[in-house]
């Protein structure tokens, strides 16, 4: 009696027809166009970056500098310990924040997608209202300065752009689709908790919407000034944005300020 082996079983090469190798050369160049227009707003920001000021103004922004000049980057690094702390506030902000809102808008929405919670659609409700209608800027103020005293605070900087009734919603979505309810029942069966479900089975599935809702968040972190100019008058606690814009209006005071004599 002889035993034969099976040979492996080789995977077979799909081959594209013509009109998907045509498809496909359309749509990689579709992309990198646009890759690249999303590129040039960065590129002629750096290139006016090492423009002389005078020729920037008379000529206005080019891909490439026609006089190239440093002289922007040695006014701002003038004071390095002033750019600096204001780029380690950031950060430090942009990291903080982050992370927490991550982990709130994450277990808010898992909360909300559960169907044994009964009171979830009415907490749905409340949070999609606050989306159209609001207290306005004023009311709102005065709750974060005069009653939670958030003034020359970095929870002032941090607190308000916790939290987004979009973002809430959208990782909603987001778990309710890609958490099979079986898989959360399985886990109950096994005698799981509900924290232990939301930390070992439910993030590591929804890592795209975690990775998504953290770039809307670090993304509005890094761009804040508007709180920074609100709650902050300490020019150690300003923000990398806000410190920029006060360092535009100085130069630009002094400089009308030099027209003026």
């Amino acid at each position: 009696m002889t035993i034969t082996h099976a040979k492996p079983a080789t995977a077979t090469k799909i081959r594209r027809t013509p009109a998907q190798t045509v498809f496909n050369v359309i749509a990689y160049t579709i992309i990198l166009l646009l890759s690249l227009f999303c590129l040039f707003p960065l590129i002629m920001i750096v290139s006016g970056s090492l423009t002389d000021n005078d020729t920037l103004l008379r000529e206005g922004y080019r891909l490439w500098p026609s006089q190239f000049s440093t002289a922007s980057y040695r006014e701002l690094f003038k004071y390095p310990d002033s750019i600096l702390r204001a780029y380690g506030t950031t950060i430090a902000c942009t990291a903080v924040g982050t992370t927490l809102g991550l982990l709130i808008i994450s277990m808010t929405g898992y909360v909300l997608q559960r169907k044994d919670f009964k009171y979830r659609n009415v907490f749905s409700f409340l949070i999609y209202f606050t989306t159209i209608f609001g207290g306005g800027m004023v009311p709102w103020y005065i709750m974060l300065s005069k009653y939670l005293h958030m003034n020359n605070t970095y929870v002032a900087r941090v607190f308000p752009i916790l939290m987004s009734s979009f973002l809430i919603i959208l990782m909603r979505t987001f778990i309710s689709s890609s958490c099979p309810v079986e898989i959360i029942e399985s886990a109950k069966i096994d005698s799981a908790g509900d924290f232990r479900i939301f930390w070992n089975i439910v993030l590591p599935i929804i890592g795209p919407g975690l990775a998504t809702v953290g770039l809307f968040l670090a993304l509005s972190y890094w761009n804040e000034w508007y709180l920074t100019s609100l709650f902050i008058t300490k020019r150690d606690m300003y923000s990398l944005q806000y410190y920029l814009y006060d360092l535009l209006n100085s130069a630009k005071f002094a400089q009308e300020m030099g027209i003026a004599t």
